[in-house]
């Protein structure tokens, strides 16, 4: 069913209240087909909108938003070593994590407590501590939205990158992913290296996958602010890439600035730190605002609108680059009024 003239605020995790003009639920993928098929009736342009948790809209939608809700988790394959599992594009990420490490599955511990779902992790390749959702993903299978055709992407296919994907690039728009299909370990080796993490296992018990999930959960609560009580859609910057001889002239004037190998062969640096060294961590300008604990996170105050946050955006990029001479790029998408 097409609805009409539908309100975003529960659609978006800033908690923007604009107005799309058309809102196409999808709950299955024979529903998606049979939409995309007739694509031509449907208002353009289209915008796939999952949990809306990397997304800052600047005004209402002129056209049709698709929202899956495709459900299931499926057990595809196992044996002694490793599961394979399948899951709807419209499972919520944590939940679906919460299930891989109560069936005693791992490799996806490490992303506990991101928001979003299942369909949007490999269009952003989420990743935390350490984990990439790429390093679990064996396919995953999409829906053409310009004829309703059904496409298979293996995992090269997807050309995973540093939160991004080919359904972010030159396949961006093009295909609804409808179910991911993750390669999970029966006997994980555990990923502790990042962080505090080790730390917090430990004074949990010891290293097993519910101790992990505790430690991630933990941590991200102590740092990141709930969307539900305020509004944000996480880490608004990516963590910047520079070159070697870039990063060590930083490092001869900032020699407590974090930086780490980056396998691009680059150097990857903080963007929260360099934010927090400019000054903004806990600053407020007019509704909008950066978290008290984590400078990488934008916050609606209370009444911001998205051109607001957009604005204040704009301005710690040019505080940080004008200080450090490092470009920030976006790791929220930014959909414009049209």
């Amino acid at each position: 069913m097409i609805l009409k003239n539908i309100s975003l605020g529960s659609y978006n995790t800033f908690g923007l209240n604009y107005i799309t003009e058309f809102f196409v639920s999808v709950k299955t993928e024979g529903e998606a087909i049979k939409i995309f098929k007739s694509a031509g009736t449907i208002r353009q342009p289209l915008l796939i909108l999952g949990g809306g948790s990397n997304m800052l809209f600047t005004g209402d939608y002129r056209g049709t938003i698709i929202h899956p809700e495709i459900k299931s988790i499926v057990i595809e394959e196992k044996n002694d070593e490793y599961v394979v599992i399948s899951a709807g594009a419209g499972e919520e990420w944590d939940e679906f994590v919460g299930w891989t490490v109560d069936n005693g599955f791992g490799g996806l511990e490490n992303l506990s407590l991101i928001p979003g779902t299942v369909g949007a992790a490999p269009v952003q390749n989420i990743g935390a501590y350490g984990v990439e959702v790429k390093d679990t993903i064996v396919k995953v299978r999409a829906v053409s939205t310009e004829n309703g055709s059904i496409r298979e992407f293996d995992k090269n296919d997807c050309i995973f990158g540093y939160r991004s994907s080919i359904f972010k690039t030159e396949m961006k728009g093009k295909y609804l992913v409808t179910r991911v299909f993750f390669k999970l370990a029966i006997s994980p080796a555990l990923n502790l290296i990042y962080g505090s993490l080790a730390d917090e296992v430990s004074k949990l018990g010891g290293a097993d996958l519910k101790n992990v999930r505790a430690a991630v959960i933990k941590i991200r609560k102590s740092k990141l602010p709930d969307p539900e009580i305020i509004g944000n859609a996480g880490s608004f910057f990516k963590n910047p890439v520079v070159d070697f001889s870039t990063a060590e002239a930083l490092r001869k004037k900032y020699p407590q600035m974090p930086c780490y190998e980056d396998p691009s062969g680059g150097i990857k640096l903080a963007a929260g730190w360099l934010i927090d060294q400019c000054g903004w961590k806990g600053k407020v300008s007019g509704s909008a605002g950066v978290h008290d604990k984590q400078a990488l996170v934008i916050v609606n105050c209370g009444g911001a609108s998205g051109t607001e946050i957009l604005n204040l955006a704009e301005e710690i990029r040019k505080s940080v680059w004008y200080r450090f001479e490092v470009e920030l790029e976006n790791e929220v998408e930014v959909i414009s009024s049209i």
